[in-house]
């Protein structure tokens, strides 16, 4: 046996070899290494943020071909009469699992290779109509919409797609396409958002790596064929180390599926714990150089993340059929439900931001299809409010239907009535703001892609480490950027009247969106100028700014798709109706996001944070008894053999 296999064995004492320690410093390091460096390409959001409103980028409204549409329209048609024929959610949501016969059906119907290109087997949709199809499909099941996504946004395909030799994209896509579906491995027990403390481990031995670790919540991993999995190469000669990213074949020797994981939504997700020993790996199943891994995994998302949003599309659709079904049969005090103030201004906010929500994910997937602009900030945003509105859109539902939106649909129909799954819809949804990046991590994301401008010409004055001559340059090159760049904060169209008038009645919106965008970027500066080194540890201002540019964002699109369905000559009348209250609602939002960035209790929460954790409030706690049962807070994770039945079960 090697030297470096004899560091394999499992230690005898629990934890050995846990997570490695890194200081905040060496994260951050590792997170920004990781980070697509340079804007080869516009962007929209990024201009945003800098207080440019570049609707040239937007508008008008770019569209798909007319073969891409014929193609896409005729596998919906075809999707659809599956979902409604042999997809059956109720069963899905009582049995806790996928029925083999529905992943079968959608292997047969080529679901599984919606986005892979034709000469490999797969049906060569564009990112618009896949997330057409993941809303329709998520609609008749959430959990269906999640393992396509999974397999297809940042399983095996879409990381070969960008990064894969063609030796590995002619082995394993045609796989992808009809047979095999694949999983995503990232995330360990003690490891989430922070992937320098990754302890998983690819060890180089001859022709193979030696992959040793555990990953936890492993989306498809409990059926998975095919995985993507990142893991640590320990650096040594002739290897640069780093985490990388490899395919494994699921039933590898020494791969165990250890755990299938039991949520409080999406109850057919097959999403486990899976522990690797020693299992080898061919150095040509290695995606990219090593310490390429996260690269890839952010580039991956770029526009795996569009493919959330666009179920919570369909999430909105539904919760708006429900409440207008629902709101004009119910009747309280002689009249509809509806045409209560109370109510009704409900209905209104889910209608309106349906249409924002689902011109969001259109505009930014037609831009991932055309690929003439950045849409790293696009896609996250969409990720980011799609998630967040989604959320709320369920829960205005529920809060509708009463009682009976807290009531199961199985309890509902049981006593005769309509089955509506609202509390299902409320608790599906909620993931969708932790997973592929929480909301948190989303803000911080976001964040830093919005200030890179700032930091690129000015980052040097705020590092610690750089040298005062450093420092000096840095600060020369500012003074030459924001000589420039200020001034033209002070005025732009949106201060002009008669700006945008081919929008009709949306143009006010517009100026509001160019007047608040230079707004929000003097907003920025403002808190650089005011903290500089110490703006990443004030999340809450960072949180907001990248809220304000989320609706500003929406705003944008929600215009630009209402003026193209007006001049295509569809719903054009409703949709700038739509599109209006959206705007107006976001404004009230916007406003207050404002004010709250300089009022606010930011500081105090911190204190309130440092005396709960010292103990000072314990006694807040006493008067209740703890359900929790016992174990520690995070499984251990050491590697080793696995002492557990293995629950893997592909669907042949």
């Amino acid at each position: 046996m090697s030297a470096p296999l004899d560091r394999l064995e499992r230690p005898d004492k629990p934890g050995a070899d846990a997570a490695p320690k890194v200081s905040e410093r060496e994260a951050r390091q590792v997170a920004e290494a990781a980070r697509e460096q340079g804007w080869r390409k516009p962007s929209f959001a990024k201009e945003l943020f800098l207080g440019r409103f570049r609707l040239d980028l937007i508008h008008p409204h770019p569209l798909p071909a007319d073969e891409d549409v014929q193609r896409g329209e005729e596998f919906l048609a075809k999707l659809r009469d599956f979902c409604e024929t042999k997809i059956d959610g109720a069963l899905i949501e009582r049995e806790a699992r996928i029925p083999d016969a529905v992943i079968d059906g959608l292997k047969e119907l080529g679901a599984l290779g919606m986005k892979i290109d034709t000469k490999y087997g797969g049906l060569g949709l564009t990112q618009v109509y896949y997330n057409k199809a993941l809303a329709l499909v998520g609609s008749a099941n959430p959990a269906v919409g999640a393992l396509l996504s999974a397999h297809q946004s940042i399983g095996v395909p879409q990381p070969l797609k960008l990064f894969g030799t063609q030796e590995q994209k002619d082995t394993f896509l045609p796989r992808c396409a009809r047979t095999d579906i694949s999983a995503f491995l990232l995330t360990e027990p003690d490891v989430g958002s922070d992937p320098a403390r990754m302890a998983a481990t690819a060890v180089p031995d001859g022709d193979d790596y030696v992959l040793d670790g555990v990953k936890l919540w492993t989306t498809n991993g409990v059926v998975a064929d095919l995985l993507v999995v990142m893991a640590r190469v320990p650096k040594s000669e002739g290897h640069k180390g780093g985490i990388t990213a490899f395919v494994v074949e699921a039933g590898s020797e020494g791969v165990t599926v250890e755990n299938r994981n039991a949520f409080m939504g999406l109850r057919g997700i097959e999403n486990g714990v899976t522990r690797f020993h020693r299992v080898r790996v061919p150095a040509a199943n290695r995606i990219g150089p090593e310490g390429a891994g996260l690269k890839i995994a952010l580039t991956t998302l770029n526009t795996g993340r569009l493919s959330l949003p666009a179920m919570c599309v369909g999430s909105g659709k539904w919760c708006l059929k429900i409440a207008r079904e629902w709101s004009a049969a119910r009747e309280q005090w002689g009249r509809p439900v509806a045409k209560h103030e109370a109510v009704g201004s409900k209905i209104s906010f889910i209608a309106a931001t349906t249409f924002a929500l689902e011109a969001v994910v259109e505009l930014s997937s037609q831009m991932a299809d055309e690929d003439r602009n950045d849409i790293r900030i696009e896609a996250a945003l969409a990720k980011l409010y799609g998630s967040e509105m989604a959320w709320l859109m369920a829960d205005e539902l529920v809060q509708i239907r009463g009682g009976r939106g807290f009531e199961t649909a199985e309890s509902l129909a049981a006593r005769g009535e309509k089955a509506v799954p609202a509390e299902q819809m409320l608790r599906d949804l909620r993931i969708n703001r932790i997973f592929e990046g929480s909301t948190e991590i989303m803000h911080l994301l976001i964040a830093r892609e919005a200030v890179d401008a700032h930091l690129a010409v000015a980052g040097d004055i705020i590092d610690p480490d750089k040298p005062m001559s450093a420092k000096a340059k840095a600060g020369a090159n500012a003074a030459v950027f924001y000589a420039r760049w200020l001034p033209k904060l002070v005025a732009g169209r949106g201060q002009l009247p008669a700006s945008y008038a081919e929008f009709g009645t949306l143009a006010p919106h517009l100026r509001y969106v160019e007047r608040s965008a230079r707004r929000l970027a003097r907003a920025t500066f403002l808190g650089m100028s005011r903290w500089q080194g110490r703006m990443e540890t004030k999340q809450g201002f960072l949180g907001r700014i990248v809220d304000i540019g989320a609706e500003l964002f929406a705003m944008s699109a929600a215009c630009v798709r209402a003026e193209l369905l007006r001049t295509q000559g569809d719903h054009g009348r409703a949709a700038r109706q739509l599109a209006d209250v959206f705007c107006r609602q976001a404004r009230i939002r916007v406003e207050e996001l404002f004010d709250r960035l300089w009022t606010n209790t930011d500081e105090l929460d911190r204190k309130v944070v440092r005396s709960v954790l010292s103990g000072e409030h314990t006694w807040l706690e006493e008067g209740v008894i703890d359900p929790s049962g016992e174990g520690p807070w995070i499984a251990d994770a050491t590697p080793g053999p696995s002492r557990r039945e293995n629950v893997h079960r592909p669907i042949r």
